[in-house]
């Protein structure tokens, strides 16, 4: 009997739209678009037409939406003539259905739901349907297409144009007709069952598949006009209806203010700053403007100010998202944006809460907040049906009339006469059918409607900027198709249709909506609804919790502070007391004062805060520094342990901190340990509750390059054309670039080379070219908020719920939420902040004391290091400062050795002077410590003060101080004037120089000495530092200091600890260490800790935790199994760490950087990868070994019978003999874990070459171009990296990247360069490379490179460089016997080098060149003279 061959059922599905939820049931009917059109093909295998139909649904209880009836062309009346009955429809499909074996289509899952959902709501199971067996395309075909770019790095499914495209070459446009598409299908379908790629069983191949096709009818577009062809036409583009007259002369008085407006705080979505879009309003005579941005309310601070500023009333708003269930993260759901207004200042505190809450509780992928919420706190606020991605319009343009009716009908009904329905006419399409229907639900249910713009830019011409912009949110190209209404797909980008979305007048609005004239009405009532208001307000302090018997009674009565002002007397003198010795009558009338005016400026309650914390800080360990800023003035923070550094002793002043005669609020930042401040933002969030702490949010907006670079990446202008570009921008922003003139351009950037950049970019922008039109799209885009971040040290604490006070949201990568408001509105807005820094130079400190008490036992305490040490003293003398917090710096350790500080007061001038405006004084400085130049003073009345300074003005304290000596000033006026002077505050300034100098001359001093110190601190006051902090960081400098001096290895060990995850800085800092003569040996299992640690003999030893592929729980484990006994062997140590955490990774991670090297029973490196017989490795042997011990073990533990049996002896394995790798390969494998080299270094053997011919320094000499310029500069390296490629324009170049002891560098080789130099750059190589800093030679360039001029082989250099030995010999040395050793040496090293003797004494030089003598420049000659006490040698080159 003959087999019957299966058939293939080819269907598609025209639908009402989409599902909302793609894996909901199929009974789930409101979430299921229902069928509009349904075209099938009922086929053989071999391809043979056996039956098909075409039918279009005649709607029962549904409309078609506008936006289905745009992508099929049937629209609802059409369906309601031309269509069928569903149920005739289900029965034709269902006998085809039926004898088929297979159901295929492109996507076909999808046309499988709706037809089972149709099933289904007859009353019939789905299971017709859903049971047979699918073939579809875009899966079969996914690999044949092969299209990159999937998820996963997988293929993208292709579309059905694509794979059309790939069958047959030729694109097949998107019928959007179920025949047209079916037919498409199946012929894609049999090519691919031709081509074998789609098989089953029965299926033929070859020539034997032929697809017969159908005799189609006229295509659904070619039958009817597009829904919007019987939309009557508009007058204008934008959509305006013709009026009378009357009716637009209805509307001339009555004010127009915009209620849809966004800002760049709509992330990447909108081009308009705050600041322009007020400017706009107030131009244009608005009386009000709203402000709704996406999401969020990060502007709305700004917004309020600048709004009152301006004298017009800004009403608050946002667009929220609002989703079916905030809580429902199993699919997601964007929600609808709807259009919210805040009434009042009680609304603005709901919107706000709202905001929050979209955040807190609701963001996936988006911030979200549902109905209930928005429900909760609806009070005071106003909501509008919004644009078209609206619910109201999305539900009419997607899904139904009815679905859209019942969502108006829901707002109206919750809202009520907050309520409106939004009219926007931006010459859209889908617009005109939103309008009309929304006036038809104005007047069935009576809502009243406004006109708006939804704008998101300032003027109609920065549509196209805006474009861009939409372009880098999507990373798109601006050459690509855009689509903003309906699916995308990849074929399009997202994009704005047109150039109307900007704020428009009030007469083009009235022009726009002349014939709604009711729409301005509403407008202006929602507008004098609306109360104005400001968002300032005074700081509010959380409340702290004082003693019972400091409580006064009175406090709750009138919100007195007269218990925390007792307490922090209280404190205070408790705290004073144990810092000084005696409480002398000066320390008692300085906390005094300081008392009374933290009381009368009524901030106890600060101080109470920040003693508690840092005193619980302390309490748990954590390093807290001895204080920052100005709050190191404050004797009352240095008695309660605020800070640590006394005020009195080094004359810091109280009134810079808080002025007594301005109140504001008090700042002070305070430093932790950084491993330990995590620690103390919890003990905060415990005491006050996480619901009011907060970390404060950053906006990264961007700057001109930035945005140069990405308008550049959008309009595909080439990427070297781009570089260029952005880095011929100099280091100003684009607004100010063209808004200032050329004087003070010349001032802010580097004189005439910086002018002449600005012209440069001017030229180019008033061009023509791409290049002329980014810049032009640049200026616009600057600026806009690309992302936002999160404060490094800023933490707000709120006394209550801080969404009463601000909107917060989420940030990434951390579990406390951020204010949407940054750190220039905080203290404006109420909050209080708090600096919580993490100093890693604390921690530093910390480890290097906990090293010592290990290695040694003593115990230090950094706060009492002596501050005569001389050791400390002599280490900054000799500028040996790397690694010494804020005195490292090359420029700063030059100094040093100059002025050769001995006391601490130079080292608090030297922090102060070394930096841009004082640095000029430091030579003085320092001629007048060593007494080269007289110390003078314009009066003698200034010694006091300055004589510490040697007559120089270095502080603002001293500005202060003597402006209260000379003339009188109280210390209010004091800081006044230094604020002044610091800010160069001319208006202020001017109005102070009269009080100084009649108070100067009612003391007696001369005022043409008078007007010449005030002339001088105009000069220097602004560049003048602030002592308290200079005094601060000093002291953590000497810390620092001490450490290295006297204890030098603990030291540098805890420096390399904190640098583990910069291997540029571990190279570096153990570069240091050689020179300081301090080891630093490899891993060891049996000495290493987690960071760097110092073993008995002083040595340091790598840090276990800085190798790749050893864990923290694998170090864990290494350390505690080995504190009874030392590993013997790599056996033994198998057996007693954790397998599970030192795993078989962790092994030759090991066994690669060094680790097991010095066991006791040793162990090559390349005997852990050796193999036995079996192809096991003697690690994998090892683990094995380790295994089945421990295992033996935890059995004989376990035993019943207990006796003394013990463990079964499990003999170790044998070690495989193998050779040691290569040196060079043992280094590679060791950097591969280490990061650096250890044990050696490639460059070990051209030592010679490196000694000799290169620049001291090699490459790090290019890291500051700038120093380095026009330097010849010589080097030898080895290549890490090489590449040759070939441009667009066909011209080969290339680049390397070259490493040598200091650092890596890569080099890029262009034209004629590459051609000569592409012969050495091969990975692996060893080069000398020669060349010089310069400017690029290519136009317009700003920018220095390294010109290499010269490459050779590194082992070439010698016999081509090398001209002569000179052997250097003291002859105060010389005997018999060295002079057998030197000749020796010659003797047995002869080569092609000449040779001079040299015989130095301190008054001549006797040279002998040799004329029969040459050697050959080998280790063994270098290597012999360098041991060879009194002798010294030189290579010079040829012609030296």
């Amino acid at each position: 009997m003959a087999e019957i061959a299966p058939m293939i059922l080819v269907y598609d599905t025209e639908t009402t739209g989409l599902p909302r939820d793609w894996n909901a049931p199929l009974t789930d009917g409101e979430n299921w678009p229902r069928l509009v059109q349904l075209a099938w093909q009922l086929h053989t295998p071999e391809g043979k037409l056996v039956s098909r139909g075409n039918r279009i649904v005649r709607p029962d209880g549904f409309t078609i939406p506008f936006n289905a009836a745009k992508v099929h062309g049937i629209t609802t009346d059409r369906a309601e003539a031309e269509g069928i009955d569903l149920d005739s429809v289900l029965e034709e499909f269902g006998r085809d259905l039926d004898r088929a074996d297979f159901v295929m289509g492109h996507n076909i899952s999808f046309d499988v739901s709706i037809m089972g959902a149709e099933w289904i709501r007859r009353g019939a199971s789905a299971e017709r349907v859903t049971n047979k067996a699918l073939i579809d395309s875009k899966d079969e075909a996914t690999e044949f297409c092969a299209i990159p770019g999937g998820r996963g790095g997988k293929f993208k499914w292709p579309t059905l144009t694509e794979l059309h495209q790939k069958l047959f070459g030729t694109g097949f446009g998107d019928a959007h007709d179920a025949a047209y598409d079916v037919d498409a299908t199946a012929k894609c379908f049999f090519a691919l069952v031709q081509h074998g790629v789609i098989q089953r069983e029965g299926f033929p191949k070859g020539s034997a598949v032929q697809y017969e096709a159908p005799q189609l009818e006229v295509a659904n577009f070619a039958q009817a006009q597009q829904p919007s062809a019987t939309v009557q036409p508009r007058k204008s583009p934008s959509g305006s209806q013709p009026v009378a007259a009357s009716s637009a002369a209805a509307i001339d008085d009555v004010p127009f203010s915009h209620l849809h407006v966004h800002s760049q705080f709509s992330v990447l979505q909108a081009t308009s700053s705050v600041q322009a879009l007020i400017d706009h309003a107030v131009e244009a005579g608005m009386p009000a403007m709203a402000l709704t941005d996406r999401g969020n309310m990060m502007g709305a601070f700004h917004f309020v100010r600048a709004a009152n500023k301006a004298g017009i009333k800004p009403i608050v708003g946002a667009e929220l998202n609002v989703c079916r269930d905030h809580a429902d993260r199993s699919k997601k759901d964007d929600g609808y944006p709807i259009v919210m207004l805040a009434k009042n200042r009680a609304g603005y505190h709901r919107l706000a809460k709202l905001s929050s809450l979209a955040y807190t509780d609701g963001f996936y992928y988006v911030p979200r907040i549902d109905r209930e919420q928005l429900l909760e706190y609806k009070e005071d606020l106003i909501v509008t049906t919004g644009g078209l991605f609206s619910e109201v319009p999305s539900l009419l343009l997607n899904v139904g009339d009815r679905q859209a009716e019942e969502a108006f009908l829901w707002w109206k009904a919750e809202f009520g006469p907050n309520f409106y329905a939004e009219l926007n006419r931006h010459g859209l399409e889908e617009q005109k059918v939103v309008n009309d229907f929304l006036l038809q639900m104005c007047s069935k249910h009576d809502v009243r409607y406004i006109a708006a713009n939804n704008s998101f830019y300032t003027t109609r011409k920065e549509a196209d900027a805006h474009d861009i912009l939409l372009c880098v949110k999507d990373a798109a190209n601006v050459s690509q198709p855009k689509r903003y209404v309906g699916k995308r797909g990849r074929e399009f980008r997202f994009g704005l249709p047109n150039d109307e979305f900007y704020l428009k007048s009030p007469q083009e609005m009235k022009r726009l909506f002349a014939d709604v004239p009711e729409a301005f009405h509403t407008v202006r009532d929602i507008v004098d609804q609306c109360e104005g208001y400001v968002l300032e307000r005074d700081v509010l302090l959380p409340a702290f919790d004082i003693p019972q018997e400091f409580v006064d009674p009175k406090d709750a009565e009138d919100k007195g502070k007269r218990g925390e002002n007792a307490y922090l007397r209280h404190l205070t003198y408790k705290g004073a007391e144990k810092r000084y010795e005696e409480i002398t009558e000066e320390v008692r009338q300085r906390l005094d004062f300081e008392l009374e005016t933290i009381e009368r400026t009524g901030y106890p309650g600060y101080f109470l805060i920040v003693q508690d914390f840092t005193t619980a800080a302390r309490e748990m360990g954590v390093s807290v520094g001895p204080g920052r800023g100005s709050a190191a003035g404050s004797a009352v923070a240095y008695c309660t342990g605020i800070t640590n550094v006394d005020p009195i002793a080094y004359d810091l002043l109280f009134e810079r901190f808080l002025n007594p005669d301005r109140v504001s609020l008090p700042d002070i930042d305070i430093d932790f340990d950084d491993e330990g401040r995590g620690r103390v933002i919890d003990y905060v969030i415990d005491k006050y509750g996480a619901n009011q702490v907060a970390q404060i949010i950053t906006y990264g907006t961007m700057a001109a390059k930035s945005s140069i670079r990405d308008t550049a990446r959008v309009m595909e202008l080439p990427l070297g054309d781009a570089d260029r570009l952005s880095k011929q921008m100099p280091d100003i922003s684009l607004s100010k670039l063209f808004k200032l003139d050329d004087k003070s351009l010349k001032d802010k950037l580097r004189g005439q080379e910086g002018l002449d950049q600005v012209n440069a970019i001017k030229a180019i922008h008033d061009g023509h070219g791409l290049e002329s039109e980014v810049l032009k799209k640049a200026r616009v885009i600057e600026g806009s908020v690309r992302n936002t971040g999160i404060h490094a040290c800023g933490v707000i604490i709120t006394p209550d719920d801080i969404t009463k006070f601000v909107p917060v949201a989420t940030a990434k990568d951390s579990d406390m939420v951020c204010t949407q408001f940054d750190n220039s509105v905080a203290e404006d807005a109420g909050l209080l902040k708090m600096d919580f820094l993490g100093l890693k130079t604390l921690t530093i400190i910390k480890d290097a004391v906990r090293n010592v008490k290990k290695r040694s036992g003593v115990e230090l305490d950094p706060e009492a290091f002596p501050l005569d040490d001389e050791a400390t003293y002599e280490l900054f003398q000799r500028g040996d400062t790397v690694g010494i917090f804020q005195y490292e710096s090359v420029g700063m350790q030059r100094y040093l050795k100059d002025l050769k500080p001995t006391e601490f007061a130079d080292l608090i001038a030297m922090n102060a002077l070394y930096r841009p405006g004082p640095l000029e004084y430091i030579p003085a400085f320092v001629r007048r410590k060593h007494g080269q130049e007289p110390v003078k003073y314009d009066l003698d009345a200034c010694e006091e003060y300055l004589a510490e300074t040697y007559g120089i003005t270095v502080y603002q304290e001293q500005v202060m101080l003597l402006s209260q000596k000379l003339a009188g000033f109280t210390k209010g006026e004091a800081d006044t004037l230094r604020k002044a002077m610091g800010k160069k505050k001319a208006d202020l300034i001017a109005k102070m120089k009269p009080k100084f100098l009649e108070g100067g001359g009612e003391r007696g001093h001369d005022t043409e000495v008078l007007e010449k110190i005030w002339k001088d601190w105009e000069a220097f006051a602004s560049y003048a530092f602030n002592k308290s902090h200079s005094t601060c960081y000093a002291w953590v400098a000497y810390q620092t200091a001490y450490l290295k001096a006297n204890h030098p290895a603990e030291f540098m060990a805890a420096v390399l600890s904190n640098n583990m995850s910069d291997i540029k800085k571990v190279t570096f800092f153990m570069e240091e260490c050689r020179r300081m003569g301090t080891p630093v040996l490899g891993p060891d299992v049996n000495e290493s800790e987690f960071k760097f640690a110092v073993n008995a003999e002083g040595a340091i030893r790598f840090g276990l935790g800085a190798m790749s592929g050893v864990g923290e729980g694998a170090v864990a484990s290494i350390v505690e199994s080995r504190n009874e006994e030392p590993y013997k062997s790599i056996f033994d140590f198998a057996v007693k760490v954790n397998l599970k955490d030192c795993n078989k990774r962790v092994f030759e991670a090991l066994a690669r950087g060094g680790g097991f090297d010095d066991l006791p029973q040793a162990i090559f490196r390349s005997q852990c990868f050796a193999e036995d017989t079996k192809g096991r490795t003697t690690i994998e042997l090892a683990i094995r070994y380790g295994q089945a011990t421990q295992e033996s073990e935890n059995s004989s533990q376990a035993s019943l019978f207990g006796g003394d049996s013990g463990a079964m002896e499990i003999p170790e394995p044998p070690v495989p003999v193998c050779d040691e790798w290569d040196p060079f390969d043992k280094l590679a494998r060791e950097k591969e874990v280490v990061g650096v080299y250890l044990s050696g270094h490639p460059l070990d053997e051209f030592k010679v070459q490196l000694d000799q011919f290169c620049t001291p320094g090699g490459l790090s000499n290019l890291e500051d171009m700038v120093a380095a310029r026009g330097r010849t500069i010589s080097f030898g390296g080895m290549v890490t990296e090489a590449e040759h490629k070939i441009g667009k324009n066909g011209r080969p170049w290339g680049g390397m990247t070259v490493e040598d002891y200091h650092g890596s560098q890569r080099m890029m080789f262009w034209r004629d360069d590459y051609l000569k130099f592409r012969e050495y750059m091969v990975s692996g190589w060893f080069l000398f490379i020669k060349g010089k800093v310069q400017m690029k030679q290519f136009r317009g360039a700003d920018e220095l490179e390294f010109k290499v001029t010269r490459i050779e082989l590194l082992s070439d250099v010698l016999e081509k460089m090398a001209g002569r030995l000179r052997v250097q010999v003291n002859l105060a040395k010389l005997d018999s016997g060295l002079v057998e050793q030197v000749c020796a040496l010659i003797e047995s090293n002869q080569g092609g080098v000449g040779v001079t003797v040299e015989l130095h004494h301190p008054e001549a030089v006797l040279e002998m060149p040799s004329r029969r003598k040459r050697v050959a420049l080998s280790s063994e000659l270098l290597e012999g003279l360098e041991a060879l006490e009194g002798v010294e040698y030189k290579v010079v080159t040829s012609g030296g």
